[in-house]
């Protein structure tokens, strides 16, 4: 039984990586865009690297403490080649064309152009499997914003008008994708306005979530993170808090989300905003909060997360390009 997370984690990885490898040209796999045969020696790394993970995060402490450097790694890797290809070594890229590295043009940008909803599918592919975790382990930018939180020791407080604006946002960006369109803006320039969004969202990091301690570009700024707040609730992972809960507090302390508010934890759920990071689980001293999976123990549901998780960080490792 201790063997089958990992083999499972490797197994994914090498069921998302090998069809993507098989049906894309150029090479989706970086290392046979340089090496003949290159990719496949990556895949097998890739799995490798997954039943690793897989089998160091089991124990929801290390979990906690390795998944903002997992996330920071994937982040690394992803702008890094960007940059690369930005520097005119195409090779780097997905296409050989740049698109803006902000996640809110996975949404504005099919609508700008009336189609191309490769990234949309892909979102929507990956909350199926992992729910709202997209936004805790797998955003390339939402490390940025989680690093500049973690700046302050405590989370702090946001205001109550942050739902509505959050959906102010959402709507903003949906608007001014069609309007863009509707005006026959060219796509330099629209490229240019998402860029500004991003440089935006950056100083959002900067100037407030670092000094509230909370992750408010993920949780106002960011209108995908509404999308998978919303549609991640399709996904059947849960986390609950049991009723002989003392409400003590320290779940909340370790919360970037604002998900584990008193009222939640009197409900006996995290909030709307949760992300399943799973920074709570080794805060709990009284292990009140478990993962819940249809009819699965909570140990098993998680085993189960926790295999998604390292196979879908190691596909997008090797898979996230622009």
């Amino acid at each position: 039984m201790k063997y089958l997370p990992p083999i499972a984690a490797a197994l994914l990885t090498l069921f998302l990586v090998v069809p993507a490898e098989l049906h894309t040209a150029p090479t989706m796999l970086m290392l046979g865009r340089f090496v003949p045969g290159g990719s496949w020696v990556q895949a097998g790394a890739l799995a490798l690297y997954a039943a690793f993970i897989a089998t160091k995060i089991m124990d929801p402490k290390v979990h906690a403490r390795w998944r903002p450097w997992m996330w920071r790694l994937f982040s690394l890797v992803f702008f890094g080649q960007l940059a690369l290809g930005v520097l005119g070594f195409e090779r780097f890229l997905l296409s050989g064309r740049l698109h803006p590295p902000v996640p809110a043009v996975i949404l504005a940008g099919p609508i700008f152009r009336g189609g191309g909803l490769f990234m949309v599918f892909l979102l929507l592919g990956t909350l199926v499997l992992a729910g709202p975790a997209w936004c805790s382990h797998l955003c390339y930018l939402g490390s940025w914003d989680d690093a500049a939180a973690r700046l302050r020791r405590r989370p702090g407080a946001l205001s109550r008008w942050r739902h509505a604006l959050r959906a102010g946002v959402l709507l903003l960006v949906v608007l001014a994708a069609y309007g863009l369109r509707v005006l026959e803006v060219p796509p330099v320039t629209a490229g240019w306005l998402a860029v500004g969004f991003g440089v935006v969202g950056v100083g959002v990091m900067v100037g407030v979530s670092r000094r509230l301690g909370v992750m408010v570009h993920c949780l106002v700024f960011c209108p995908i993170g509404l999308v998978v707040n919303t549609l991640g609730k399709l996904n059947p992972f849960r986390l609950r808090i049991d009723p002989a809960c003392t409400q003590c507090g320290a779940c909340t302390a370790a919360c970037r989300y604002q998900a584990l508010e008193p009222a939640h934890i009197e409900a006996g759920k995290p909030g709307f905003t949760c992300t399943l990071c799973s920074e709570c689980l080794p805060r709990c001293r009284g292990g009140f909060i478990q993962f819940r999976l249809l009819g699965l123990s909570p140990d098993r549901a998680r085993t189960c997360f926790v295999v998604l998780m390292a196979g879908l960080h190691a596909s997008f490792l090797g898979l996230g390009m622009i």
